[in-house]
Parts: C-alpha cells; structure tokens; sequence
C-alpha cells in the first residue's frame, strides 16, 4: 500500500514543544474552574492558533497524535477539561448536565477572553502569539462546540430556541467525526443522551472549514450511517473541504491518543493521513503556507489514494 507521508507535502521539520497545565482560569458561574493546556513550539513568532475541544469524556491531555503534531509545526494549541469529562464525575442528576454543550462554548469564549493570561503561563511564549489567527477544532461532541463558534445553531433542548452563539475572533473551523443534522435521522439513544442534536442547523456557517469523516463511523445516534458525519460538510456554506478516511471508524485510526483504550480501529497510516491534512489545511486557512495543502488536494483528489478522499466546495 502507498503511504501518505509528510514528506509528500512537504512543509516545515517539526520542532520541540513546550506544555504547561494545568492553567486555570476561575469560572464561577460554571461550577468548577476551568483547567487549560497550552502547547507551544519553543521557537518562532506570529504563531497562529488552535482551539481543540475534546470528545465527550475525554480531557485536557488527550488527542497527542494531533495536538503535537500542530504544535511542532507552528501552531500553539488549547485544550480544556469540559464538565463532560470523566475527571470531573458530574452527578448523573446534576442540573448542568443538559447544557453541557453550552458550557463548552462557553469554556472557548473564556479562553478567547485570557488569552493574554495563558500566553503569559507559558515560559517563552509572552509576545509570540498572532491572536488574529484563531481556528476552532474538535473531535466528536468537540466538533459540534467548533462548529458553534463559526455559526452552527443548535436548538436548545430545553427552550427550542436557536442562538448565534459564533465568535468574530475564530476564523475557521476542522470538525472531526463529528454528528450532522437531527431530527428523524435521530435514535432513541441520541434524544435521550445527546438531545442537543435534535435540532442542527449548518446553513449559517460561512466561514472555512476542513471536516473530517470516516467511512465506516456507525454511531449509535443517526439512522443513517457514516454519511451522517459528512454533514456539517454538506449542509454549511462558503469555502468548505471534506477529508474521507477510508475503513476510519470514531477515532479515526486512533487520534484520541496513543493506545487509548476507546480506540477500535487502530492504524496509524490512519492517523498519519488525518494529522498532515489537517496540518497542511491549519497553514492554509492561517495564510502560513499552501503549498503543502495544495499537495494533499492533489494526492488525495478522486479514488485513486487508498487511504481517503478530499474533496472541496
């Protein structure tokens, strides 16, 4: 099988990173401080940013395959901990459980406000960041709290009430297996675990986006199958891209972590695929460089690359 290496896209050699966490950021209204990752390269200047919201669960230290990756190549990247991580063991009645979607929004706008504050915790760091490039990025429930920020309207489970809950200062999104629309599509298990999925509207997110979908992603949500995840692609307007990961269950290949346990698909050519596209889109969409996207277009366009599809509108 031909592989799908950086070397085919070129682009910059990785450098050493530095992280520091946890950051915490008093949050009151929330119930529990909010605690941050910041990961940084050790060197360069005007450093774009990533905010990477993780899946429902998980927590600050996950997603290494692509948090690092980002990171040594240019990009400082944020992870919190939502209130929907295992850490935090919530009560199963505790009256914050059905907006924990909100929440996590909410936990991106904080970060987006102390910018300064955890640019600052990071030993070097203070004065190297370009605040102005700021993409969202999430994986699963993650990406649902990425696609918010740029204009998707989820109905409130509680009110049915639709808000702009977008943020001027993220200028494009990556979604990663991520859920699409709601309404029949929905299982019995979504509306009674994730009834934040009942009512999803795409068609009010304008700005770029990479999403990215793996062909053998059955959820236990939508009635539909793998396409499903293929709509915050197909639904939403402007410039959007789409990266199918051919055999890529939820985790395509693996990017939750290394050997994590929820993993069911494991294949780091999998992996390798998701983070250099992802890589060469975060350079991109940034104006850092783009002719390693333009490699990934090419080498990925039609059927003829084992590993996946992209394709874009």
């Amino acid at each position: 099988m031909t592989t799908y290496r950086a070397s085919d896209l070129g682009g910059p050699e990785p450098t050493p990173i530095v992280s520091v966490k946890p950051v915490v950021l008093p949050a009151p209204q929330r119930g529990e401080d909010l605690n941050v990752r910041i990961s940084a390269p050790v060197a360069g200047t005007d450093l774009p940013i990533v905010l990477f919201a993780h899946g429902f669960g998980s927590n600050l230290d996950g997603y290494a395959p692509l948090v690092d990756h980002w990171a040594s190549h240019g990009f400082v990247v944020i992870q919190a901990t939502h209130l929907d991580s295992k850490r935090l063991h919530l009560d199963a009645d505790d009256p914050r459980k059905p907006h924990m979607w909100r929440y996590r929004v909410q936990d991106m706008k904080r970060i987006l406000d102390e910018l300064d504050t955890l640019e600052a915790s990071v030993p070097g760091l203070a004065g190297r960041v370009d605040h102005s490039r700021t993409v969202a990025a999430g994986h699963s429930f993650g990406g649902q709290t990425a696609g918010i920020l740029v204009g998707l309207r989820v109905g409130d489970p509680q009110t049915g009430v639709a808000q702009d809950m977008s943020d001027p200062r993220v200028m494009a999104s990556i979604q990663l297996a991520t859920a699409g629309k709601g309404g029949d599509e929905l299982t019995p298990f979504a509306l009674k675990n994730a009834p934040w999925l009942r009512d999803q509207d795409f068609s009010h997110i304008s700005a770029p986006g990479l999403v990215v979908a793996g062909d053998k992603d059955e959820l236990p949500l939508s009635t539909r199958g793998p396409s499903w995840t293929t709509d915050p692609y197909t639904l939403s307007r402007g410039s959007k891209s789409l990266l199918t990961v051919y055999g890529g269950q939820h985790s395509l290949g693996g990017i939750s972590g290394y050997e994590a346990a929820e993993t069911t698909d494991e294949n780091p050519e999998r992996v390798a695929l998701v983070r250099q596209v992802t890589l060469a889109y975060l350079r991109h969409v940034t104006g850092t460089d783009h002719t390693d996207w333009e490699a990934a277009q090419a080498a990925l366009s039609g059927d003829s690359h084992p590993l996946g599809r992209l394709e874009s509108k």
